[in-house]
């Protein structure tokens, strides 16, 4: 019998190890996303975090210095990214602004709507009085940018002579405030309704209301086209958002 000890086992503790600790904030960020969209920002505590993610709480404070630093990296985490593919979209975009809108609308829905991360919305209107700190942040983070997304989408459109010309505000948050409502609606405004709110009609219902008030000249005439292919968010589900907590991790890890 070989009693030679192997060279790869000594190394191979090591390795996992490394590779575990390079990942823990990303596990905390998903566990905190959760407990974040259960419980609001008030009654997540640090200690649930890391139990969570079956690590100590010592450990939550070797990454993030306090509960609104945790906070503050699962919003750049999992939102911010969101509206950067949506920049993308609109910087290189080829098609009509009819389509566009389209495509955007089916993104929102695709990378946040439909994800946990919607559940975030609901927090901040839920607890924006007693953290305003949290609030202003995400409004500087998250709803300014977004309004300047479709601000630039409504420029665009003028300029091609898609659109009609309206002012930016309050033309903006008249788009945004249906998504706002519907993700409020999957995340409990909908529980014990009996009204059942389709996401896909809804927002198709959406966009055919924005583009009758919105369209002007030859695209106010022209029917929108089926949308041929994948959508351009499809390609960026998998990695959308904060990565889920791993199988098989053991508590209590530092």
């Amino acid at each position: 019998m070989n009693s030679t000890p192997s060279k790869d086992k000594p190394g191979a503790p090591a390795k996992r190890w490394s590779r575990r600790k390079a990942a823990r904030p990303q596990e905390l960020v998903a566990a905190a996303l959760a407990l974040f969209v259960e419980r609001g920002y008030a009654a997540t505590r640090l200690e649930d975090v890391a139990a969570a993610a079956g690590v100590s709480k010592g450990t939550v404070y070797l990454y993030f210095a306090n509960k609104e630093e945790l906070f503050k990296t699962v919003v750049r985490e999992s939102l911010v990214p969101a509206l950067a593919k949506g920049v993308d979209l609109v910087e290189g975009y080829q098609g009509s602004t009819p389509e566009l809108l389209r495509e955007l609308l089916r993104g929102w829905w695709g990378l946040i709507g439909a994800t946990p991360v919607a559940g975030l919305t609901k927090l901040i209107l839920a607890e924006a009085g007693n953290f305003p700190d949290i609030a202003a942040f995400y409004h500087r983070e998250v709803t300014v940018p977004g309004d300047e997304l479709f601000a630039r989408v409504l420029a665009r459109g003028v300029a091609r002579g898609e659109l009609r010309a309206l002012p930016p505000n309050p033309a903006t948050s008249l788009i945004c405030a249906p998504l706002v409502f519907l993700m409020l609606w999957q995340h409990g405004l909908g529980a014990g309704s009996a009204i059942e709110i389709d996401p896909e009609a809804y927002l198709d219902n959406l966009l055919e209301v924005l583009l009758f008030g919105l369209t002007t000249g030859a695209a106010r005439d022209t029917p929108l086209p089926p949308q041929s292919g994948p959508y351009f968010w499809e390609q960026f589900r998998p990695a959308a958002g904060p990565a889920p907590l791993p199988d098989g991790r053991q508590g209590d890890e530092t």
